[in-house]
């Protein structure tokens, strides 16, 4: 037989922290890393993209400079996004500040680390060059990062939110007793024996006399007792 109570016992320690608490962010995150990650293979659909102008075209610098960075993005978002603990959200926010890095430098190390060409923009106006760097590597990456250190402010903090989400208490159940169910209080009582009973019915009583019974009557009786 289960027995469910309310304890008082927390349900965690210093490291546990809402959901909530990275939830946002981690939203974000991961979406722009999809975006990242995915552009650049979209992109020459809408006229929007870098060389080689072809849509679902794989080329080493488009693995090593948007395809990484976005999914370390992704991954950052989604541990944001999931963790109650403030170790693995610091982790995710790390991760997620990493990927937003990668995209503001990975062009400039692209050369010298050996991890190919991202492409020149495809653009006709000095405008539309401008939006391609920002949207696809710049821009993207500051983005990623002001966000993934906002996650990581929140979440490196334990405010009193934290100790009340720690501290509440939490229904555990009481072991389950699979034995022979003790008798505490027993009261052991002897057997009655079966007592004859005596009924007593009403007494006889002695019939009434008249007058003339109780002369005669006295008389006869003072008789009886001379002889």
């Amino acid at each position: 037989m289960i027995d469910t109570q309310r304890a008082d016992r927390p349900r965690g320690g210093r490291m546990t922290i809402p959901r909530s608490r990275g939830a946002a962010s981690g939203f974000l995150l991961v979406l722009l890393g999809l975006w990242g990650a995915l552009v650049p293979f979209i992109g020459p659909n809408f006229d929007f993209a870098f060389t080689p102008d072809q849509a679902w075209t794989w080329t080493t610098g488009r693995g090593w400079l948007e395809v990484l960075p976005g999914i370390v993005t992704v991954l950052g978002g989604l541990v944001l996004l999931t963790s109650r603990n403030r170790a693995t959200a610091v982790l995710g926010s790390w991760l997620s500040v990493a990927g937003g890095a990668w995209f503001v430098i990975g062009r400039a190390l692209a050369g010298p680390l050996g991890l190919g060409d991202a492409g020149a923009p495809v653009a006709d106006t000095e405008t539309k060059r401008v939006w391609l760097d920002l949207t696809y590597f710049y821009g993207l990456g500051a983005v990623i990062i002001f966000l993934g250190a906002l996650a990581l402010g929140r979440v490196s903090v334990r405010s009193v939110r934290d100790v009340e989400y720690a501290n509440r208490p939490v229904a555990v159940d009481a072991p389950t007793h699979t034995g022979p169910v003790p008798v505490t209080d027993r009261t052991a009582t002897a057997p009655v024996s079966a007592q004859p009973t005596e009924v007593v019915g009403p007494q006889e009583r002695a019939p009434r006399r008249g007058l003339r019974g109780r002369l005669f009557g006295d008389r006869r009786d003072r008789n009886l007792v001379d002889h």
